[in-house]
């Protein structure tokens, strides 16, 4: 990953109000502050056992709201980030999936919002249109002694609707970064909304700060005022994170957890070695077994939106329900997908990476990677959707001759070797033949669809907009690497 849209002249964190510099000064500190690192951390992954929400810094009505909602005592990453926020640093929080990171955020900013409500007073951006709501749940639960005046701002629904909602001047608001920019750019007395805006946040700031956003970036950080609090946090650490550090001239609080790519102590990590063309018979097998194994629920993660589809349509000819989610669907179909998903009228999620991060559902006891994905950092956010909070949770792989190179580099950056899932191959093969034929019938309804129409019109669109950002492979090779995953 490329860090150059992280110069001087595109400034993330805030910049205090100091007297002006002369850009070539090579001083490391603004001559008002004493000498000191420009920023400091803290690495801990232990939680203080005495440590209650009490000694943050939070508000009575917070206290009170973390206790109706059963939030009892405070993570590291909400231990160590909630006063550092509330004392008004910039604040870059790593940590492990289903570490309440957005709590770590929302408590502050909301007990701030309290003592001075107006609108727009935060904005919080993040790479997936289901993250933004389910984020803009816990905002209103997290505030819901405040009639606070939260919306959501993502593609696929309405921009007229959202423009007169920004319009409102609501107190916080949750988008994705193309939405923003279109509105931005399409009604000349938006950016006005954002003039004195008081947080900015970046959840799953990794993904946010791939170059494919750059271009929104630019346009929304023009209309935000310098002298923000500026807020990261991510489950993984990336070289554009550590650039940001380096160009921060303001105080900044950097958590870190932990060091490299960590996955939490109670999550089974298995895998299963198989040939490539019986995957979908061994998903099939494991599937009958969910209710043995004693798994609620389980999400299966594959890496095309087509492989997504044609598995849904396999599945359903046999007769086994299943919610797909990927961004070939309409934003509606989405949300209503989740929402069969989390409610439990479905007992598995079929999805693509646009389900990988944030997404919290604490019934989901299993997580197939039906694909092996081909970061390790996408591995460790797709195997977090299960043990959050303290629960168990079982991680299988699917690992084919193609797959051995990638699982191996999956195993060497979380330092730990993946135990074998124990299953009986002539249990799992008695179901060949009825799995081949449902195969069979889905390939020719995903032609009859007109799926494979839809899908090179995609590809046009993708390659268009690459080409337009300049992220094309061999037109320019310094950013080739950050030009993968596209927006959802």
């Amino acid at each position: 990953m490329e860090d150059h849209q992280l110069t001087g002249d595109f400034p993330l964190f805030s910049v205090k109000k100091t007297p002006k510099q002369p850009l070539t000064t090579p001083t490391p500190t603004p001559p008002t502050q004493t000498s000191k690192p420009q920023f400091l951390k803290e690495t801990s992954s232990t939680p203080n056992p005495t440590s209650s929400f009490s000694q943050l810094g939070l508000s009575d009505w917070a206290l009170q709201t973390c206790k109706e909602l059963g939030l009892k005592a405070p993570t590291p990453v909400q231990h160590s980030c909630i006063p550092r926020i509330i004392a008004g640093d910039d604040v870059l929080g790593i940590a492990q999936t289903g570490s309440g990171k957005t709590a770590a955020f929302a408590l502050p900013m909301l007990h701030k919002l309290a003592e001075d409500p107006y609108g727009v007073f935060g904005l919080v951006m993040t790479p997936t249109r289901e993250l933004a709501y389910q984020l803009a749940e816990q905002f209103r639960a997290l505030g819901s002694c405040l009639n606070l005046r939260c919306i959501v701002v993502v593609g696929g629904m309405d921009s007229l609707t959202q423009a007169h909602a920004l319009m409102q001047r609501p107190h916080i608001v949750i988008a994705t970064p193309g939405r923003i920019k279109a509105l931005i750019n399409g009604n000349p007395d938006i950016a006005s909304v954002f003039s004195k805006t008081k947080f900015l946040v970046l959840d799953e700031a990794d993904r946010v700060l791939e170059p494919s956003y750059e271009d929104e970036l630019r346009v929304i950080f023009q209309c935000l005022p310098k002298s923000r609090q500026t807020l990261l946090f991510s489950a993984t650490m990336t070289s554009d994170l550590e650039a940001l550090l380096e160009l921060s001239q303001n105080k900044v609080y950097f958590f870190e957890a932990y060091e490299g790519l960590e996955t939490v102590e109670s999550l089974r990590q298995e895998y299963l070695l198989i040939p490539k063309n019986v995957k979908d018979v061994y998903l099939m097998h494991i599937m009958s077994k969910m209710e043995d194994m004693k798994i609620r629920s389980a999400i299966v993660f594959v890496s095309t939106c087509r492989t997504c589809h044609l598995l849904s349509l396999i599945l359903e000819e046999l007769d086994l329900e299943v919610a797909a989610l990927h961004s070939f669907k309409s934003q509606s179909l989405r949300l209503s997908a989740l929402h069969r998903f989390k409610s439990g009228q479905v007992p598995v999620l079929l999805a693509t990476d646009v389900a990988s991060r944030g997404l919290d559902i604490p019934t989901v006891d299993l997580v197939i990677n039906y694909d092996i994905p081909r970061y390790p950092k996408d591995y460790v956010h797709r195997v977090g959707r299960t043990a959050r909070a303290g629960r168990g949770g079982l991680a299988l792989s699917f690992v084919t001759q193609n797959d051995v190179e990638l699982f191996l580099r999956i195993e060497a950056e979380l330092n730990k070797k993946l135990e074998k899932f124990d299953c009986k191959e002539n249990e799992v093969i008695a179901d060949i033949t009825k799995v081949y034929q449902a195969r069979r019938v889905a390939t020719m309804k995903l032609v009859d669809d007109g799926f494979e129409d839809k899908e090179n019109e995609r590809k046009a669109q993708k390659q268009k907009m690459l080409e337009e950002k300049g992220l094309l492979k061999g037109k320019n090779k310094k950013r080739k690497k950050g030009g993968k995953g596209g927006h959802h």
